[in-house]
Formats: structure tokens, C-alpha cells, sequence
């Protein structure tokens, strides 16, 4: 059965269609056309990076000069790749009695407000960057005692074992709250030097006439929501530097205009992305088992839906547990909503004890990518290069990318700082290229293991679907530990792989009970979630008739689903029949599901004014 709105929009296209049909032969539907057109596709975007200022008459007469400050590196992102640079960076340069100037600029408030991840951490990288981290008060309190593994059937778990060599097998990792851990490594950069700038969004990049890289641009403050200048507008700061790192996180919003004004993707599979969602639980005492870990894969999800859940027994001060659940964004029924499968994962029979009687103290969601080493991007272009999620370093077999990403940060750090001292060296252009960075990654332990795995995930492809992976990870991986001659493909970008709603099947999500499962905007008034409300959406539209025209009418507004923060909604026009999509741009969590999974491509997420969005304590 087809939803309400599904069939409204096909009433609405139909009559568009006859007018669209008629209007040669009749004026009158010319001008209905006309009218039809500004009913049905009212404004959407008001952002200058769609509509530009220099034809807006609101601008003349702005003074658009900005401050320009000047570093040795730039860094993109206080996460554990960015910071990890910065600290090697500092390190290196103290040690060696050098003046070197290292920033880094965070859109988020604090450092590690945005920060969301499982997370379970493989201390190599740390040990390479601290070894004395123990005694530094790293905040690793809960080192894994036990791995639980086991497949979901609607009413039953099937255990698995965890045997020693595979992927899921923890022994020596710690779980951590990773906003936690980039709190204290930002407090360890800024002890050796670094100089870090939170609620300050990099929002666009800056080039040499030359073609290398300047350096970036912070945001923009004080614009009203319909793109107009406040009283209290400041243009945001330059700042160059002889090499910008960019570190921004999974689908950087800079780095994604680098892939294509570099061609940096051009020998590589498409990137590949899943939703993670979290929730941090106080529980009794009674069903806490400190160091445990427990996955699962198969129900809600069918075969063919990659995903799957985690449990994580934290050892703080209470009986706290971070639950979640991974939906991979190549997911075919555009009905399928991965909050909604979250929320109904909970009601498992063998889930649901550990549960009862809790509280829910945290909410929060993020993409994060599962290309892994066929799909990583070259790496250096003059001026820049790329480290962390940015371009993909995630082991997801493992769900780990922090060691991962921290290493790469190091290896940076390392070949920077000998370019930037080394007066042998040179660079053809203005902005220092390094491509010995690439070289050292791919020398590194980062590299061999990222091959080793890189078959999983595409196994999942076969006709058995997520099955067709454990079986090829068991047979393959177990007895050929990654070593077989060949590589696997991926089946091609997320946001081609919907069907037509009329193709699929409708799914019926159960009711939230408020005890167990939740509604949407109760979850993300958990996440701290704040952006200033008069300013302009920051998911802007390329096109603000594509919504209803193509996403409406072909997959049922599929954004409304797969969105973990209620930012999209289809409601009815308020003159007429037909529908409109409208955008909360503050209940945004920074995500970027919808920039990746949108099946026309037309949003683009930007930065909003620095400082906005979540607000996780430890996530």
C-alpha cells in the first residue's frame, strides 16, 4: 500500500504532466504552468554558495575584506587524525629547538563536541605517539575482557565464535568514549604548542595563482535566514600556510571539492558509507558486565541490508553502556528508515533484558566509510593532503578507524616536518607538495592491513548478502589472512543503489514505547543539538524542484527516512494541492547521510556558523 504522500504526489505529478502537455496549444495553461511552478517549488536555499552575492542587491556595499593570518601547517579538524599530526608536528619541532607554527580549526565548540564513534580503540597508534600515555591520564578505562558475537533471527540469537586472528576479536583494545579521548589529545596539542581554534568552521579553500593550495577560509557570521546581511555580519579569517591537513572526518564537505579539483579519485572505486547510530544507557547494576562486547548482524535487517548492532560495557563511575546500531547506505528499499531499525533492534528478546529499567542519557548519529583500501583517494596534491576518515582509513571488518587515522595523522606529521627542514628539498609550486606521504602510508602497518580486509565488505554483494561476507571472512580471510590474488569491487556509489518506491515494499515500524525505543526528535534533543535558528539552511539544494519532482515522486522522499535527525520533511503546500519539502536545518547533527545517500545528488552540506551543532559529552 502506497503512503499518503506517495499518492498525493503522483495526483500532483499527473496534473503537471497535462500541463506541461497542453501548454503549446493553450495560453491559459502556459500561465497555469507558470503559476503551477512557483506553487509547487517555493524557495528552499538561501545560501550564498548557491545564489551568489555579487549578484545580490542586499550586498552592495558590504565590506567583504578579510583578516589573513599566516602558519607554517594548517590543520582541517580537531579529530584524532588532525590532532595526532599537530601533536607529532610540535613534538618533532621541540625537539629539534625549530620554530614551527601549527594550527587547527574546529567547527565545533569544544573539542570533541563532535566527536561520535563506538568506540572500541586499538592502542597501537596511541603507544607510537605516547608511550607513556598510562601515566599521562589517557582516558582508556575499560580494557576488553570478553567478545560475544551473534546472529539475530526475529526471535532468537545464534552465537558465533570469536576466535583469535579474526577481525572481531578484541583481545588488548580498550572501549572508550572517543570525545573523551579527543578532549584529552587536544589538551596534550595545545601543552606542546599548537594552537587550536574551536567554533571555527573551515568553509572554503584558497589557492595560489599556480594551482596549489593557500590555505582555507573560516565561515561567515551574522547572515539572516533569507541570505541577507545582519547588522552584525563579520566575514570570516584567511588562513595560509605552506601546507594545509585536512582532517575533517568522514565526507568533508572541502575535501569533497578537493576530489574534483585535484581528480583525486580518478583510480579508485567509489567511496562507500554507513550510518552509525549510538546511545549511551545508565543500567542496573545486575546486567553490567564491564569490558564486555557483544555484535550482532541479521534482524531487523534482511540479508541483503549490510548493518548490524554493538554493545559496550564502559567502566565508569556507573553502570553505563553505549549501544548501537550500522545500516551501510547501500541499502535498496527506500522505505527503510535505519533510526526506525535501531529503535525495533531494542525490543530483541535477547537484547531487551539488559535494557529494562534503564535510562537513555545520549543520542547521536554519523556516516562513516566502508570503501576501505579500494576506495582510498590519492592522497597529496600541492598544497594539501588528506588524512583520517577524510579519505577513508576505516578497518570495517574491525569497526575501527582511530588507530588507523591517528597513524596517518603521524606519517604526515613526520614527512611534513622533514620537508618543511630539509633545505634540500623544493617544491615546483608555491604551496609544499609531499607526496612521500603517500609512500610512507602505504609502506606502513596501515596499508598491509587495510589490504588484508579489503575483500569483506564487497563479498557482501553476493546473493547470500551479509551471510555470503561472514562465510568469505571465515574461509578466506581465516585461512589466506587477506593474502588471496585478487581484489573484489565495489557495487558502485550509495546514492545510485534505491529502487522506485513502486518497486518495493512499504515497511511497518512499531510504535515507540518511550522505555525502550524512542520517537525522532526526543533522540535528538539528547544529542545537544544547536544551530542559531536565523541563518540560512546549510543543506542547501542545487535545485529546489528536484525534492518533490524526483525524490518525491520516484522514492517516496526517501530523505525523510534516512536522515537520523528529523532535518527533512514532506509537508502539504499551503495554497493548493501538492507538497513541499521543508528543511530544519537546526536539528542537524552533522552527519552527512543526506549529502551521500540523496539518490539526485542535489544536497550539498556546507558548513553552518561555526560553533553549531551537536553538543555529545563523550560520545
Amino acid at each position: 500500500m502506497l503512503s499518503p504522500v506517495y499518492r498525493c504526489n503522483l495526483k500532483a505529478n499527473r496534473c503537471l504532466h497535462f500541463i506541461k502537455s497542453t501548454w503549446k496549444r493553450s495560453p491559459s495553461a502556459s500561465v497555469c504552468l507558470v503559476r503551477w511552478n512557483s506553487l509547487a517549488v517555493p524557495r528552499i536555499t538561501t545560501h550564498y554558495t548557491i545564489y551568489p552575492r555579487d549578484k545580490d542587491p542586499r550586498w552592495e556595499g558590504v565590506n567583504m575584506e578579510r583578516f589573513v593570518d599566516e602558519a607554517d601547517v594548517v590543520i582541517v579538524g580537531a579529530g584524532p587524525a588532525g590532532l595526532s599530526a599537530a601533536i607529532r608536528l610540535k613534538q618533532l619541532a621541540n625537539e629539534q629547538s625549530k620554530e614551527l607554527r601549527v594550527c587547527v580549526v574546529e567547527k565545533a565548540a569544544q573539542i570533541g563536541a563532535h566527536t561520535l564513534s563506538g568506540a572500541c580503540l586499538e592502542p597501537r597508534a596511541l603507544e607510537e605517539l605516547f608511550p607513556d600515555w598510562k601515566e599521562r591520564g589517557a582516558p582508556l578505562h575499560t580494557p576488553v575482557t570478553e567478545d560475544k558475537f551473534g546472529i539475530l533471527t526475529k526471535k532468537y540469537q545464534i552465537p558465533v565464535p570469536v576466535l583469535p586472528g579474526l577481525p572481531m576479536n578484541n583481545h588488548g583494545n580498550y572501549i572508550v568514549r572517543l570525545g573523551h579521548m579527543v578532549r584529552w589529545l587536544g589538551e596534550q596539542a595545545e601543552a606542546l604548542g599548537v594552537e587550536l581554534y574551536p567554533g571555527y568552521a573551515a568553509a572554503e579553500v584558497l589557492f595560489h595563482e599556480d594551482g596549489s593550495l593557500k590555505g582555507i577560509a573560516t565561515n561567515d557570521v551574522g547572515i539572516n535566514k533569507d541570505g541577507s546581511p545582519k547588522d552584525t555580519f563579520e566575514r570570516g579569517m584567511e588562513l595560509h600556510a605552506k601546507i594545509t591537513i585536512f582532517g575533517e572526518g568522514c565526507h568533508g564537505h572541502l575535501a569533497k571539492q578537493l576530489y574534483k579539483h585535484y581528480n583525486l579519485r580518478e583510480n579508485c572505486n567509489p567511496q562507500t558509507y554507513a550510518i552509525g547510530l549510538k546511545e549511551l544507557w545508565i543500567i542496573e547494576e545486575k546486567n553490567w558486565r564491564p569490558g564486555r562486547i557483544e555484535h550482532t548482524v541479521g534482524w531487523p535487517l534482511d540479508r541483503h541490508s549490510y548493518g548490524g548492532s554493538f554493545i559496550y560495557h564502559l567502566n565508569e563511575k556507573e553502570p553505563m553502556i553505549a549501544v548501537g546500531f550500522v545500516v551501510g547506505l547501500d541499502y535498496e528499499n527506500p522505505f527503510l528508515s535505519p533510526f526506525k531499525e535501531f529503535q525495533r533492534w531494542k525490543h530483541h528478546p535477547s537484547i531487551s533484558p539488559t535494557l529494562e529499567n534503564g535510562k537513555r542519557i545520549a543520542y547521536g548519529a554519523r556516516a562513516l566509510n566502508e570503501g576501505g583500501f579500494q576506495s582510498v583517494p590519492k592522497l597529496t596534491f600541492p598544497g594539501g593532503l588528506l588524512v583520517g576518515c577524510s579519505p577513508g582509513f576505516m578497518n570495517v571488518p574491525k569497526i575501527k578507524g582511530t588507530h588507523t587515522a591517528m597513524k596517518s595523522g603521524i606519517l604526515a606529521a613526520e614527512t611534513i616536518f622533514k620537508k618543511l627542514t630539509d633545505e634540500s628539498s623544493h617544491s615546483d609550486t608555491v604551496g609544499l607538495h609531499v607526496p612521500e606521504y603517500e609512500d610512507k602510508l602505504k609502506e606502513s602497518w596501515v596499508w598491509k592491513e587495510l589490504y588484508s580486509v579489503r575483500n569483506i565488505r564487497p563479498s557482501c554483494h553476493s546473493f547470500l548478502g551479509v551471510y555470503g561476507g561472514m562465510i568469505y571472512t571465515g574461509i578466506f580471510y581465516w585461512l589466506l589472512r587477506g593474502k588471496e590474488p585478487w581484489t573484489l569491487k565495489h557495487k558502485g556509489a550509495d546514492c545510485n543503489q534505491l529502487k522506485p518506491a513502486k518497486d518495493c515494499t512499504p515497511i511497518e515500524y512499531p510504535k515507540p514505547d518511550g522505555k525502550l525505543s524512542f520517537d525522532l526528535l526526543s533522540s535528538v534533543a539528547l544529542s545537544g543539538t544547536n544551530h542559531e535558528h536565523n541563518q540560512p539552511a546549510h543543506l542547501t539544494l542545487l535545485n529546489d524542484s528536484v525534492p518533490v519532482n524526483k525524490n518525491l515522486a520516484i522514492y517516496d522522499g526517501p530523505e525523510q527516512r534516512f536522515c537520523p535527525a528529523g532535518v527533512y520533511e514532506y509537508v502539504p503546500l499551503e495554497t493548493g494541492d501538492g507538497m513541499r519539502l521543508q528543511i530544519n536545518a537546526q536539528n542537524c547533527v552533522h552527519c552527512k547521510t543526506c549529502d551521500i545517500k540523496d539518490p539526485s545528488q542535489n544536497i550539498n552540506w556546507v558548513v553552518p556558523e561555526g560553533g553549531g551543532g551537536p553538543a555529545y559529552n563523550g560520545m
